[in-house]
């Protein structure tokens, strides 16, 4: 996976050329990453769906994460970015199901690591239940529905934690529920005007 190949940008968002996903961290390239955020409705309530993060993974293990996400690779468009989906939590979606909610420009430095994305970030509204998400184990351990009331309150500093419901994979590979309460330590440490970003862009759509 350090050996994908993947686009590198300057600040002005001009393609500079291609680097190793190894070398983008490590250098602090600018790069693209393909975000898509599940959310539904039930009833009265809406409902955002989150990942956590595989044990497995080289960075961020075991923490709460966006539906689904990934790079782009070097010869991937943003539409090839779909392929996430599928990968990671087992969700066929068509790229025209999905509602655009814009280009991110964020960074996020967590020691020698180094994470400049251009986020082509995107919204889907989920008829599914939570028994249909069949996870890549590699990536993906485990997926949880938050309200998306708590998870606004969250990340505008209102309340301290939220509750969490979803399952778990363990190592044999057997479900197990998930019903517990979770801060902003359990999640990716995205910067906060992101987070923000798709909160207000939910809004918008339920307002409408």
């Amino acid at each position: 996976m350090e050996n994908e190949m993947l686009k590198i940008f300057d600040q002005q968002r001009n393609q500079i050329g291609i680097a190793s996903r190894e070398e983008v961290h490590r250098v602090g390239y600018w790069h693209e990453a393909f975000h898509c955020w599940f959310f539904s409705r039930e009833g009265e309530e809406c409902y955002i769906y989150l990942q956590i993060r595989s044990k497995m993974k080289k960075d961020y293990p075991n923490l709460i994460d966006i539906t689904a996400a990934g790079h782009l690779l070097a010869h991937e468009t943003v539409d090839d970015g779909i392929r996430e989906i599928k990968e990671e939590i087992g969700i066929a979606v068509s790229f025209n199901e999905l509602i655009s909610a814009g280009i991110f420009k964020y960074s996020v430095v967590k020691g020698k690591f180094i994470d400049n994305e251009l986020a082509h970030i995107f919204l889907y509204e989920t008829k599914h239940f939570l028994h249909n998400f069949i996870l890549q184990r590699e990536e993906v351990s485990g997926i949880v529905k938050v309200k998306w009331k708590e998870f606004y309150d969250l990340w505008l500093g209102k309340i301290d934690k939220v509750n969490i419901q979803g399952f778990e994979v363990n190592k044999e590979g057997q479900r197990t529920s998930i019903n517990r309460f979770a801060g902003r330590n359990h999640f990716v440490p995205h910067d906060l005007s992101y987070y923000e970003h798709v909160i207000k862009t939910i809004q918008k759509i339920n307002e409408d």
